[in-house]
């Protein structure tokens, strides 16, 4: 098997091969995280980073592998290795092949954002799992790879714990609300009491993270009672995922989606740290410093610090500080007909397109493609107006778009499109509430006022497809709806900008 284990030590020429598999993978990882960030380059990102965690997973396989013929040969390598059982590590990589791509090949684009969150709550499991494995196979850490109770990589063990166990019980809160299977009374009373929610959470964070330090130092003291005292860290850390989670509205959830990732990324670091694993370190660390300066950036794009939304929800509820019932202080509204909408966007120079949420809802983004391509035959220039919040995750809205083949330069940031809204005689909405509230420009007593949001009621003419007059995910009413350039057409979306497709095919 190699001159290495004859002499009950780790095959050299394997362990360098190692070494070049994890840093080919770790550049591969950092090229393919480089292609994600323009819409074009995203696919092929995606695969190039795939590839990198194919060769990081054969790479740790192989370390397995040199470490396990070790310690069959009656030694010990770099650690006191048992002997692998191959079968257990086929049968989880078979099942979690298994698991993982029929979702992904069959969950509607719709439902991403909730697949995202799932995804990434695994992830925080599977770490705090590991977590718990090295606990109980090394007795308690008390001898934790042949090093102290105390030292670095117990600590990352621990906190690979915490924060996997946070992650994993925070994306499922995630989940079940975007994927609205949570009981509508815990969620009316969660999200409708988000000031007692918001108190008790500080109260409950501060206590959790007190609990969690000595239940932690207790767990590593190695004592008769340490296992206990491990299974209370991780139920710790799981009622702070529940509780921060739970009370915070839809409106906040891509902030909180892309927070959740971080978190996991950097507990899969920590865990890294304690096994001595340089590709759990590199990837966890990749993940959880993107994950945090997108959950930054977001942040900013709302005009929110992330501790506001972690610890309190706006206008989602009775207790919550949004507006009045929908209508309430806004006055008539003017609805339309496709016809007209259709006349009107027929004869425009430019129209905006501000797609949200009630577009994927409606799973309208080929009817809005075969829209604009219509417009765009009778000489009208069509864009589209993406705000960095629409939509459940971050990028919802251009992940949509790309799917019904919209071109990639058509889809303007918020940045970009505003200054031309003035100079647009249509900007047609469809589905989007809070990211088009003038509210928030114009009056200091809003909830969200300071948030940047689309410029769409500078626009010659508005037109806005939605099935009522309720207020948007954030509870907020929305003034734009009573403006007076505005026009409601009410209905599906779909069903709407298909009835406007045979106007727009009659003229």
């Amino acid at each position: 098997m190699g001159a290495g284990f004859g002499t009950h030590e780790p095959n050299e020429g394997v362990t360098y091969l190692v070494m070049a598999l994890y840093i080919a993978a770790f550049s591969l990882f950092i090229y393919g995280l480089m292609g994600l960030t323009g819409p074009k380059t995203a696919v092929r990102g995606n695969w190039i980073a795939a590839v990198g965690m194919g060769l990081a997973v054969a790479a740790t396989l192989l370390f397995v592998w040199n470490q396990g013929a070790v310690a069959e040969a009656g030694g010990h390598g770099r650690d006191d290795v048992p002997a692998i059982n191959w079968i257990l590590i086929a049968i989880g990589l078979i099942v979690g092949v298994a698991l993982g791509i029929p979702p992904a090949l069959k969950t509607k684009m719709t439902a991403m954002p909730q697949l995202v969150a799932l995804f990434n709550g695994v992830g925080g499991g599977t770490v705090a799992l590991i977590a718990w494995a090295e606990f109980i196979e090394t007795d308690g850490f008390k001898e934790f790879h042949g090093v102290e109770p105390a030292s670095p990589m117990v600590v990352g063990s621990l906190i690979a714990a915490v924060i996997g166990s946070i992650s994993f019980w925070g994306s499922l809160v995630a989940f079940t609300k975007l994927q609205e299977i949570m009981p509508k009374g815990l969620e009316k009373f969660s999200v409708g009491n988000a000031k007692l929610f918001q108190l008790a959470n500080i109260i409950l964070l501060i206590v959790s993270l007190g609990l969690a330090v000595f239940m932690g130092v207790k767990a590593a003291s190695g004592d008769g009672s340490a296992v206990w005292w491990m299974v209370g860290l991780l139920i710790a850390a799981g009622v702070m995922g529940l509780f921060v989670v739970l009370p915070i509205g839809g409106a906040d959830m891509p902030v909180v989606i892309s927070l959740l990732n971080a978190m996991t990324g950097l507990s899969a670091a920590a865990a890294g740290i304690a096994l001595d694993n340089t590709a759990l370190i590199v990837a966890g660390m990749i993940v959880g410093a993107s994950g945090s300066i997108l959950t930054n950036l977001m942040a900013k794009a709302m005009n929110r610090s992330i501790p506001a939304i972690v610890f309190g929800s706006f206008g989602a509820g009775p207790d919550g500080a949004a507006g009045g019932p929908a209508g309430a202080a806004g006055g008539p509204v003017k609805a339309t007909s496709a016809a007209d909408a259709a006349i009107q966007m027929a004869y425009a120079n430019q129209v905006i397109v501000v797609p949200g949420y009630g577009l994927a809802v409606a799973q309208a983004q080929h009817a809005v493609k075969e829209m604009a391509a219509l417009l765009e035959a009778k000489g009208v220039e069509v864009k589209y107006a993406i705000h960095p919040v629409a939509g459940r995750m971050p990028g919802h809205m251009n992940v949509l778009l790309a799917e019904a083949d919209v071109a990639y330069d058509a889809m303007k940031e918020m940045d970009d499109i505003n200054g031309e809204f003035s100079r647009t005689d249509v900007a047609i909405v469809i589905g989007a509430n809070d990211v088009t509230n003038p509210a928030a420009r114009n009056d200091p007593s809003s909830p969200i006022h300071g948030m940047p949001i689309l410029n769409v009621d500078e626009a010659r003419s508005v037109i806005v497809l939605k099935r009522g007059m309720s207020s948007g995910y954030a509870g907020i009413e929305n003034p734009l709806f009573f403006g007076e350039r505005t026009s409601m057409l009410f209905g599906d979306a779909k069903k709407s900008v298909d009835s406007v497709i045979e106007e727009l095919k009659a003229l």
